[in-house]
């Protein structure tokens, strides 16, 4: 997949093939978009200065969010943030279907959910992210975050009882709130 030989090709396709899911999920973890443009950013040059040393045994994808999830923590340490998830995103977004009040009671739910998302310990938070919301399998999402199966099933199960208690809803709402 990598032609080492032709660098500035493999990153371009690289870059094509994986920033939109990385964005996102940088977007997840960071609440603002300006941050999440910056961090993904960062995420691209780390690729860059690391793709000669990318083991071709291991999940390409998988390392790219590993990366990912890397820029986010350094991110999240140097800025401590107070609440991860700034309301100013989710206000931006324009309804198409329904009504104002209606869009109102969405727009305030997802900011609750994210809120409460925000508020949980950082390898309870990537783990909703990675398994909830970009919908990673587990052995995907064990990879991305250098843990084992268990630790990540356990770690999801005890994020969702977590916000479940937090917010007085089901699993199923919780993450189809947080979409």
């Amino acid at each position: 997949m990598v032609d080492l030989r032709d660098l500035e090709g493999s990153i371009v396709e690289i870059y094509n093939q994986h920033y939109l899911d990385v964005y996102r999920f940088l977007v997840c973890f960071s609440g603002n978009q300006n941050d999440a443009e910056d961090l993904t950013q960062e995420v691209f040059i780390r690729v860059l200065k690391s793709l000669p040393n990318f083991k071709t045994d291991s999940n390409f994808k998988t390392w790219i969010f590993s990366i990912a999830k890397h820029v986010a923590l350094d991110h999240y340490r140097k800025k401590k943030f107070s609440t991860i998830f700034k309301e100013g995103f989710f206000s931006k977004l324009e309804s198409k279907e329904k009504k104002p009040d209606e869009e109102y009671e969405k727009t305030e739910l997802e900011h609750y959910v994210h809120e409460a998302i925000s508020k949980l310990k950082p390898n309870h938070r990537a783990a909703v992210i990675l398994r909830g919301i970009n919908e990673f399998s587990v052995k995907e999402t064990a990879e991305i975050l250098q843990c084992s199966e268990a630790k990540v099933k356990v770690d999801y199960h005890r994020a969702l009882k977590d916000l479940k208690r937090k917010l007085d809803l089901d699993g199923k709402e919780v993450l189809s709130n947080a979409k």
